[in-house]
């Protein structure tokens, strides 16, 4: 039996109040597992596109429809945040760039999402993504590197151009091998992908 552990990419937007119900979902489905996830990013709103705003009527209406009651199964602690228009993400996606880099990517996303859906933070502001940087034990200074890196740009374009090429239009969107999910899958489907793998 292979060693080497399975591989899950996970395209995301740290905005995407489904990613972060995706992270449980994969959690539970890989529990005992070898298994590599790699975040990727995918910007649902990149600038200059408007982002979405909570006092509009689409916003709440979603929620109430589809994430809360997703969460409330997965038992996610997990709320609309007020943050007004909600943030791009390109920023934070350098900064996962960054984390990456250290071995830190899970520990980052994570975070991140959490920072947004259930501390109501601006993830788009560069203390906020710093702060979480530092409380990981990394160097904080080193956002400000990447953001302004033509070559941390440049790989984040090539790999946003990557997920285009996938034809991935929905977060969360998961590659197990040739397996692909677009959106949550069940548990059981996710681990049955994982097995078949194996």
């Amino acid at each position: 039996m292979s060693t080497t552990p399975i591989k899950i990419q996970v395209w995301t937007d740290f905005v995407c109040p489904f990613c972060l119900l995706g992270e449980a979902t994969i959690e539970k489905a890989i529990e005992g597992l070898e298994v590599e996830i790699e975040w990727m990013p995918f910007e649902l709103r990149p600038y200059p596109t408007p982002t979405l705003k909570p006092e509009d009527e689409y916003l709440p209406r979603v929620w109430k429809a589809s994430v809360y009651p997703m969460a409330e199964r997965l038992g996610v602690p997990i709320q609309l945040p007020t943050v007004s228009p909600q943030p791009y993400t390109r920023k934070a996606f350098l900064g996962l760039q960054y984390a990456k880099q250290q071995g830190k990517g899970n520990e980052y996303t994570t975070a991140v999402m959490k920072a947004f859906f259930q501390q109501n933070l601006n993830i788009g502001e560069d203390q906020v993504l710093k702060n979480i940087l530092a409380n990981l034990g990394l160097n904080p200074a080193e956002l400000d590197e990447f953001v302004n890196s033509p070559l941390a740009n440049a790989q984040h374009d090539a790999d946003l151009h990557y997920a285009k090429q996938l034809g991935i239009q929905a977060v969360p969107s998961l590659a197990v091998g040739e397996q692909f999910f677009s959106g949550v899958p069940s548990v059981q489907a996710l681990r049955d992908a994982v097995q078949r793998e194996r």
